[in-house]
């Protein structure tokens, strides 16, 4: 499976942005999918996850604010981010998993956002 992430970008405190997770693969709809982040000097955190059968999960700060979602006939995994924070910057990655929410065999690339004060 290859993922391919895009939709960072700049942004201002406060405003929103969509992130967007291409996979490959025919299996798609089998596969667990997520988001992380790192932000710079940081350790890569967890932010959300949604299984094969659309169940979502969250990192507890986020709730709210965030919003994942998936489109199996796009092959595509979503990240709604609204009411941005400067501390929200950091390169976005998506994974994937045939088997577990918690850990990711499938990796993107990251796309890099960036929330301005």
């Amino acid at each position: 499976v290859q993922l391919q992430a895009s939709g960072g970008g700049l942004v201002q405190a406060g405003g929103s942005l969509r992130l967007s997770c291409v996979a490959s693969g025919r299996t798609f709809s089998s596969y667990a999918l997520g988001w992380f982040r790192q932000a710079p000097g940081k350790e890569r955190e967890f932010v959300a996850a949604i299984s094969w059968g659309g169940s979502a999960y969250y990192e507890d700060a986020l709730k709210g604010r965030f919003t994942i979602s998936r489109d199996n006939a796009k092959n595509t995994v979503y990240l709604q981010m609204n009411s941005l924070k400067p501390e929200d910057t950091a390169v976005y990655y998506c994974a994937a998993d045939s088997d577990s929410l918690h850990d990711y065999e499938y990796w993107g690339q990251g796309t890099l956002v960036t929330v301005s004060s």
